[in-house]
């Protein structure tokens, strides 16, 4: 039986992105891919949501990011983005067990505009 491979050179199974490190535009990790969002019928990734601060992944802040705002970068083993610390501080953002309703327009659009303004 062949084993099913999750990744190729241009191919990522869910699963393997899931809990990949995210670094700041100065090589720093800033946090983890928590999830990522498909739209249904496109099967396009969205939105990529952010596991950032607390402790040993305790308290930790989710960080809707567009999908488009991340790079995998082979040097660093992870996704780059452009958004500095500084700049999530101010982001749309949830917490573990607080609610974010993703069909909420309102809640959507809230992160495009937020990341539209040059990140």
């Amino acid at each position: 039986m062949a084993i099913e491979e999750n990744e190729t050179s241009n191919l990522i199974g869910s699963d393997k992105v899931e809990g990949t490190a995210v670094f700041g535009p100065d090589d720093k990790k800033i946090g983890s891919i928590e999830r990522v969002m498909i739209e249904k019928t496109s099967g396009r990734v969205s939105y990529a949501v952010l596991s950032f601060g607390g402790f040993l992944g305790i308290g930790d802040d989710h960080y809707p990011l567009p999908w488009h705002t991340l790079k995998y970068d082979t040097r660093l083993g992870g996704y780059q983005t452009g958004v500095t610390v500084d700049q999530l501080q101010g982001a749309p953002k949830y917490q573990v067990g607080s609610s974010w309703n993703w069909s909420e327009r309102a809640r959507t659009k809230a992160v495009d505009d937020y990341y539209a303004a040059g990140f």
